[in-house]
């Protein structure tokens, strides 16, 4: 497994697609732009490779450019509680961003993946001169904290079925992963990772889903045919 220092070690400038990619750029003045773009950094992620861990200080505030991540925490009892998938589109960590707090979660590469980088310090410059940034920060801080009380009430649920379609929705949120669209690039032991299922069960529960017509399976990845019946779905297990 690679540790964060190789990250580290593969940090480079990006490339003009992966500008592209980066849903707040847009929303800058010119000079705010051109400020962001000076220090942006993306580093090439390895599957297991850490770019956030628990109690490490806050440098960068991180999004996905390619690539799926994991956000989890270990319990007192030795297992691990997954908070959310990253998938493309993702932007995270601008709660402890904006306190400048350790942090208090590890997030995790599951598969090769580009991550980005805006240093902290050009984080809260932009907080303090950009209006179209502050709303987009906003907005993110709105939309994961409903994303955090859904995912308790996720680990409620006693049926795998609707596990798993509540997480797929979660994966599927346009203001928080804008890079997903109507198809997201996972694996079923992916999935299972994020879910906290086994494979087996994953694969039962996506079959399920797809007779009723909410998902289709696809190669590489599965498609959503309708969001709001995902994100209602509670079928029996």
């Amino acid at each position: 497994m690679s540790t964060d220092l190789s990250l580290h070690h593969r940090r480079r400038k990006p490339t003009a697609d992966e500008l592209a990619d980066i849903p707040w750029l847009p929303l800058l003045q010119p000079h705010e732009r051109t400020c962001a773009e000076e220090v942006l950094l993306v580093g090439d992620a390895l599957p297991g490779d850490y770019v956030c861990r628990v109690g490490r200080p806050v440098t960068y505030w991180f999004g996905v450019i390619e690539g799926l991540l994991k956000m989890s925490n270990d319990n007192a009892d030795g297992g691990t509680m997954t908070f959310a998938g990253l998938p493309p589109g993702g932007w995270f960590g601008e709660g402890t961003a904006v306190k400048r707090e350790p942090y208090r979660y590890n997030v995790q590469a599951l598969r090769k993946s580009v991550v980005a980088g805006l240093p902290i310090d050009t984080f809260h410059w932009l907080l303090d001169h950009s209006l179209g940034f502050n709303r987009f920060v906003m907005h993110q801080l709105n939309e994961r904290l409903g994303q955090f009380i859904a995912a308790r009430e996720i680990d409620r649920l006693n049926s795998p079925n609707a596990r798993v379609a509540r997480s797929l929705a979660a994966l599927f949120n346009p203001t928080l992963y804008p890079g997903v669209g109507q198809v997201l690039r996972i694996t079923q032991q992916e999935l299972a990772y994020l879910v906290g299922l086994s494979r087996q069960r994953v694969n039962e529960a996506l079959a399920a889903l797809q007779a009723r017509g909410v998902i289709r399976v696809e190669y590489g990845g599965v498609r959503v045919l309708d969001l709001q019946a995902l994100r209602d779905s509670i079928p029996s297990s």
